[in-house]
């Protein structure tokens, strides 16, 4: 395969006098075939073929109208026919539960429903508690000393960085234009 690289060289003058020389680069097409001759059909074939497509697209609006009521199915709803097949292979045979057993399953929810009340009860006092204690020390500290309560109740910018940004909820800005990003068009094509 030869490659032929032509270098053409312009040289201008302008109103000043002053050459200027571009550089003009072509090289010749690669890999290049002589365009074949369409053959010429016969015009009863090209309506016959039109004719065909024509059929095929009414077939398909007359099978979309009667299954218009229909919804598109969802793929993550369906249930995939193999396990459809294997239901009665899965299905567990459990026997009926007991009276007995049923008010003992009711009593143990009970019971950690109130074991877990009774322990958020038990923290929210905890949190009163370390609260209430705060508040009276920053109470005896400002007694003692106001500069010294001053400096405790200071606000630590280092001991928890946080940057906070304005209302999210804002209305657009009239002059602003959007970038334009890069987009992955994931719609489900559903073909007849």
């Amino acid at each position: 395969l030869n490659i032929h690289l032509f270098v053409i060289r312009l040289s201008l003058q302008s109103n000043g006098g002053a050459i200027t020389t571009r550089l003009l680069h072509t090289t010749s097409v690669l890999c290049a075939e002589p365009l074949k001759k369409k053959k010429k059909l016969d015009p009863q074939i090209i309506k016959q073929r039109e004719d065909r497509r024509k059929k095929k697209i009414e077939k398909q609006i007359r099978r979309l109208e009667k299954n218009a009521r229909q919804l598109k199915p969802v793929e993550e709803l369906e249930v995939p026919l193999e396990l459809i097949d294997d239901k009665a292979k899965r299905e567990r045979k459990l026997t009926p539960l007991g009276t007995a057993e049923v008010e003992h399953r009711a009593l143990l929810k009970k019971q950690w429903a109130r074991y877990k009340h009774e322990e958020k009860v038990a923290d929210f006092q905890i949190i009163d508690r370390l609260v209430q204690s705060q508040s009276k020390a920053l109470q005896e500290l400002r007694l003692e000393s106001e500069e010294l309560y001053l400096a405790a109740i200071e606000v630590d910018l280092q001991l928890l960085p946080v940057t906070i940004k304005g209302p999210v909820a804002t209305p657009p800005i009239k002059t602003y234009e959007s970038p334009d990003g890069d987009y992955v068009h994931q719609t489900m094509k559903w073909e007849v």
